[in-house]
This record gives structure tokens, sequence and C-alpha cells, in this order.
């Protein structure tokens, strides 16, 4: 018989993730205790006791990882992130540590215009070569699929040049990208007085050639004050539709303003943010099957509250994720794990349903069959960690226990670490 590429032994645990966002979180977490992971051409070909492996299946050119008695689960999956842009807001993080509000810092010139300069200034090699070392560290948290949004870009030449820097960084590293169009980020500042104007650019030149040159699998709209309204965001969303892009959206992030119940009627895909979703959003969001993608690392960074309800929308029945939200201004880091803790800690989430929110739960919100779990015929997309077990991820609160990250099944980090409890 064909030997294995690889062999993933001596485990505490392997978490495969093949449950469901209905049942209870440790339940859906399926662990095999001491399980081992066998792969060959990239894909999980065994999970199983190490006894039961059919004879031959291990060979002189196999592969052999000691997990050390630590334990083993999926790589991440990254549901929400801005990923490329150019520039920096470190001044704008030092007004907000003095008292100056989001939306101030945006009146002022600051905020996403801020970033829009300097990534249209950008040629694409520069933000190339600016995305890599945030995706190398992505990789070394242990994300092997992430989502990547344009949204600073704002022009037709623009929007596109983000998106084609998404699809180039796909073929030069390892993490897979899904891209999601977000025109209607905010509107620019050559369109302040004119915004029918700009939303008839979205729709009429920026949506055609994007679906028409295949860059973007989701369309997303940042519904807020300052932003976009409902009738605008449904507007684009529908036409997005129309043209085979999967619908998303920022909502009820800085005001209540009954956008979760927007992404209900609209069936979106997912809704994000959410730190001010109503008891009657929550329960549209379950009862239309939206997930929603918490992104407490965003709520951290700009000083506000409160957190999204994780526990409610759980409770709801609602599927659950978990992303960084890495962007310029409101999360400046690559940190999941962070995310993890702050979850537990803020969101309401045990660390069961945090893990599954930025394992499984992360897949299905962007639509992904096989990704997020450990399951026969699936790629080998997997993380053996320092740690004995998940519940130490949030709790040693911010650390990278990641330490060997597989992706389609060649090691593509490998790093010394301690191993913990």
């Amino acid at each position: 018989m064909e030997t294995l590429e690889l062999l993933i032994r001596n485990t505490s645990e392997v978490l495969t993730v093949e449950g469901s966002p209905q049942e209870p979180a440790e339940r859906a977490l399926t662990p095999q205790p001491h399980a081992c992971v066998g792969v060959r051409r990239g894909r999980i070909w065994y999970v199983g006791s190490e006894s039961a492996l059919p004879p031959g299946a291990v060979g002189p050119s196999t592969r052999v990882l000691d997990a050390h008695g630590q334990f083993v689960g999926p790589g991440f999956v990254d549901p929400h992130t801005h990923a490329v842009f150019a520039g920096e807001r470190a001044a704008e993080f030092d007004l907000r540590c003095q008292g100056a509000t989001y939306l101030q810092i945006a009146q002022a010139g600051g905020g996403i215009a801020n970033t829009v300069r300097a990534t249209r200034f950008a040629s694409e090699e520069d933000l190339i070569r600016l995305a890599l070392p945030r995706l190398q560290l992505m990789l070394e948290y242990g994300i092997t699929t992430a989502e990547v949004k344009s949204g600073y870009g704002l022009t037709l030449q623009d929007e596109l040049k983000m998106l084609r820097v998404v699809q180039r960084l796909s073929t030069l590293q390892p993490v897979e990208l899904i891209p999601t169009l977000m025109c209607a980020h905010a509107v620019p500042e050559e369109y302040r007085e004119w915004r029918e104007s700009y939303l008839d650019l979205c729709i009429q030149e920026i949506l055609p050639a994007v679906a028409e040159q295949g860059l973007a699998r989701f369309c997303d709209v940042f519904v807020e004050q300052g932003a976009f309204t409902h009738a605008e965001a449904r507007r684009l969303l529908l036409a997005a539709r129309k043209r085979g892009l999967q619908v998303r959206l920022h909502v009820d992030q800085l005001s209540a303003s009954g956008g979760a119940e927007l992404a209900a009627e609209l069936g979106a895909a997912s809704a994000d943010h959410l730190e001010h979703v109503s008891e009657a959003g929550i329960q549209a969001l379950a009862a239309a099957g939206v997930s929603a993608v918490l992104v407490p690392t965003a709520t951290l960074f700009l000083r506000v509250r409160p957190y999204a309800p994780g526990r409610k929308l759980r409770d709801a029945g609602v599927n659950v994720a978990l992303g960084t939200n890495l962007n310029p201004g409101s999360a400046m880091s690559e940190n999941l794990p962070l995310a993890l803790g702050l979850a537990c800690l803020e969101n309401g989430l045990t660390a069961a349903e945090a893990y599954w929110a930025a394992t499984r739960g992360a897949a299905l919100a962007l639509g992904l069959s096989s990704e997020g779990r450990i399951s026969v015929g699936d790629p080998a997309n997997l993380v053996i960690f320092s740690c004995s077990n998940y519940r130490h991820l949030p709790y040693h609160l911010g650390i990278n226990h990641a330490r060997i990250v597989i992706k389609g099944g060649h090691v593509v980090v490998e790093q010394e670490r301690a191993l913990c409890a």
C-alpha cells in the first residue's frame, strides 16, 4: 500500500471538530484521546488509534511528528480581516488613549480615510511587501485560512488593485485567502457631497468589474453612523447577489441600528461585530441561519463597551465565529489567541465555544465545507500545540502555543516552544 507522508503521534488528544453548532461545544469538538493523524497526498487519511493503523501505513519515507503528549487541532480560520493596507495609525491610537472616540477621529479626517490615502498611493508590490509579514505572523499563530477585505481603495482602480493583491498573496505564502469586496467601507472624501454617485459607482462599475474578473467571493458593507444606511446597504448587496457574490455585513458595532435584522432579511452569510445587537436581532439571526462573527480585539482596541453578547447568541442557536479583525485602525493585531481569551472573558463564551468559533464556526461563516476540522478526505491543515488541552489557549492569555503548523500536508511553521501543562 501507499505509505503515509506524515504521521502525528503521541498526542494528548486530537480535536477533530466534526460536530455541529447546534450541539454543546464540548461535544462538537469531537475529541479523540491519544489519537494519531495520518496524512497522504496533502489530505487527512487516518485519525484514530496508532495501534489500528493498517500494516505498511508507516514507511521509511514517512515523516513522524511527536506531539509530546500535547494536543492537535485543525488550523484556525480567521473569518474577518483587513490584512491588506498601507500606512499606520499609531497617532490615532494615542489620541484614543487620551479620550478621543472613533467617530471623532474619523470626522477630523482620520480613521478609514487616513488608510485610504496611503493605500491609494501604494503600488501592488508595496501592498504585497507590507502584507506578507502580517500573514506570516498569522500563520505562526496557527491560522491556515483567512478572509481578507478590500475597502481601503474606494475607487474602481484601487479596489481592483487591492483584490488583485489578495489574489497574488494566495500564491506567495501558505495561508489560504478568501477575498471580500468592501467598496462600501466608507464614503470617500471626494464623494462626501455626492453619496448617491458613489453608490452608483460601486454598483455600476466596481461590482461588475470584480465579478467579471472573479476577484471576490463576498461583498461586505459597513452599516453605521458615518458609513452606510440600511437602504444603501440593501441596494448594493442585492446588486452584489445578482452578480454572484455572497453577502456579509459589518453591523451594530458602534450603535444599535437594527443591522442584525438587516443581515437576516438579506440572508447574509454573516453579521460581524454585533456589540450593540438587539434581542430581536439575535432572534432574527437564529431564524435566518446567519452566522455571527465576533471580533473582541476591536472592542478592546477601541476602548468601547459593551462587548458583543456571545453568550446570548450561542444560547439562541446562532453559529458563532471568532476573528482578529486585523486592521490598522481598530484592531492592529494578528493575535487570534488573544481573541480567544477575550471571547471567554468578555463575550461570555466557554473555552470550547471559543475554540469552535475560531475553527469550524469560522469555516461555516465563510461557507467552507472542509476547513476548520480534521476529517478523513479533507485538506490536512493542522496545528500541534505546546499544551495538553484547548482550555489552556484562552487561559494563558494572548500567548502563542502553536508549535507546528501544517498546511496542505506540508509543515510550514516549526517553532521551538516550552511544553506547558
